[in-house]
């Protein structure tokens, strides 16, 4: 319970754009339309982030109540380009779940 109080309160020093550089952007697929109906959203996060931080972030950012948020880090494929072998980048997906009647509208701009 402590570390959430301390994360909380290191939120709540930092600034709007500290907040918007630990959730990235939203994930917009068909797994995550299918998500909403369970009240809960699919964001890209900083590889750095923990959960206590997201959750402040996301609570921050949108006003709403975040009950819990599951991680997860998606490796990067090894793709061909002309014959040369590249390296896709690794991505941190977040799983949040909503309180119940809570939304988020990921079509409007941040306020």
């Amino acid at each position: 319970m402590t570390n959430i109080l301390a994360v909380r309160r290191k939120a709540e020093r930092l600034s709007r754009e500290a907040l918007c550089d630990i959730v990235r952007a939203p994930v917009i697929t068909e797994k995550a339309s299918a998500l909403s109906e369970k009240n809960q959203v699919v964001f890209k996060v900083a590889m750095s982030a923990s959960k206590p931080e997201i959750k402040v972030a996301v609570e921050t950012l949108f006003g709403v109540k975040v009950v819990g948020v599951n991680t997860l880090v998606q490796k990067g494929k090894t793709k061909r380009f002309k014959g040369r072998v590249g390296q896709r980048s690794d991505v941190k997906k977040a799983f949040i779940q909503l309180a119940e009647g809570q939304s988020i509208d990921l079509t409007a701009r941040l306020a």
